[in-house]
């Protein structure tokens, strides 16, 4: 041991080499919806900008939906999605089910954002609950617009450092289908839904898989102004940071933003009719 020791401090000794970043691909769906709402580009360039902020992370954007190189997810430690899901959900296209199956099999990071949280019981569902943890499902879950207090669940979690809890308005799903008594997933949101006959539902997950994968699922992101919400984008930001398995600092990642930003890359929409 003492060899070993004496080897290592040794003048000419070669340093160990630092660990590579930790590369997370952002995938930004198509222009959905009018204008503010669903604004995947925009909000994922964001995410990009306070990705690197932090130290040892190599964010990778996409934009317009899945990639047409899928080999950009070689070597990721994560990949998050920001797009439309339900009936024509991107991932059911081809074969794209089953490279998200090598990606999960090979314990990469998955995040799942609003939208793309949804996709049919019988056809991904199974799937996406096994993956993620959770999933939207039609009639079960609901989607209104709700103005609300949204609480910290679970406070030690890595996820919840260096936020609180806060009020926003989104179109924050709940009654998210979760399998009973599920060991793996742990609450990070919650809200009182709905207002008339509250009830603690879960608006965003952390998940760890089987095999030591990590996921996180939120229901949030609809409006994007709500990036300008300190809590709302720490949270996520920490979530990322946690599922390409890097350490969270123990007062949150860095998600500093100019809010002059917020109007940045939008896409170009049609203004919303005036009936």
């Amino acid at each position: 041991m003492l060899f070993l020791l004496a080897l290592l401090l040794a003048p000419g000794a070669a340093p160990a080499a630092p660990a590579a970043p930790a590369k997370i691909v952002l995938v930004a769906g198509k222009p959905s919806h009018g204008p503010g709402s669903h604004e995947f580009n925009a909000g994922v360039l964001l995410l990009e900008q306070m990705l690197r902020q932090n130290r040892n992370v190599a964010p990778v954007v996409v934009k317009g939906g899945w990639p047409e190189d899928e080999s950009v997810f070689d070597g990721a430690r994560a990949v998050l999605f920001y797009l439309d899901g339900g009936e024509r959900h991107p991932f059911l296209t081809g074969n794209r089910m089953q490279i998200l199956r090598r990606l999960m099999d090979a314990g990469v990071g998955l995040a799942c954002m609003h939208y793309c949280v949804e996709i049919p019981k019988d056809n991904g569902g199974p799937e996406l609950l096994e993956w993620l943890g959770g999933y939207y499902e039609r009639p079960y879950s609901v989607n209104p617009v709700n103005d609300t207090a949204v609480a910290q669940a679970t406070p030690k979690h890595p996820i919840s450092r260096g936020w609180k809890s806060f009020s926003g308005k989104d179109e924050w799903y709940y009654k998210i289908r979760f399998r009973d008594n599920d060991s793996r997933v742990t609450p990070i949101l919650t809200a009182q839904l709905p207002k008339d006959k509250p009830n603690t539902e879960t608006l965003a997950w952390a998940t760890v898989r089987a095999n030591g994968g990590r996921s996180f699922g939120f229901t949030g992101g609809h409006f994007h102004v709500n990036w300008g919400i300190p809590d709302f984008r720490r949270m996520v930001m920490n979530a990322l940071l946690w599922t390409a398995r890097i350490d969270v600092p123990r007062r949150g990642a860095l998600a500093n933003l100019d809010p002059a930003g917020l109007d940045k890359n939008l896409d170009l929409k049609p203004p919303r009719r005036v009936k």
